[in-house]
């Protein structure tokens, strides 16, 4: 199965999200080659001590979006991991920010390496949350 044929099997619930989806409340909303939508649903179950969610969940949002953008563009056997995330926090994340979007974009895939690029807004006021950029290596034969 391609990637985008694997993502494909999750956003219309043929295949099962992956545990760190349901455990954050995060799934793939809309996809097309080289670019992906996620929703979040951040609650006070993600909130760090000061009352705010924790800068990981935007960071795993923009991790799995910008991963999946990458997985998109992959043949059938093909697989990736991350070699670097960087992460910009905008804007405090709390339970009234509500749903939030993450539109992820690969900038670069080559045979070894691929780039993307990611924003993280608040879905009713479209307010830039965070954004982030990762590294990802390709993995296996035939890409």
């Amino acid at each position: 199965m391609t990637g985008m044929e694997y993502m494909t099997a999750v956003v219309t619930g043929q295949m099962p999200p992956p545990p760190i989806a349901v455990t954050m409340r995060l799934r793939p909303v809309e996809l097309e080659e080289g670019r992906v939508i996620f929703e979040g649903e951040p609650g006070e179950e993600h909130y760090n001590p000061i009352g705010v969610v924790h800068g990981g969940y935007a960071a795993t949002l923009l991790d799995s979006a910008l991963g999946c953008a990458v997985h998109t563009t992959l043949p059938a056997g093909v697989g990736y991991t991350s070699l670097g995330l960087e992460a910009k926090f905008v804007r405090p994340i709390t339970r009234d920010t509500g749903r939030v979007l993450c539109e992820a974009t690969v900038l670069y895939r080559g045979r070894k390496q691929a780039t993307s690029e990611a924003t993280l807004t608040a879905a009713d006021s479209g307010k830039l949350l965070a954004h982030g950029i990762a590294t990802c290596m390709i993995l296996g034969g035939g890409a």
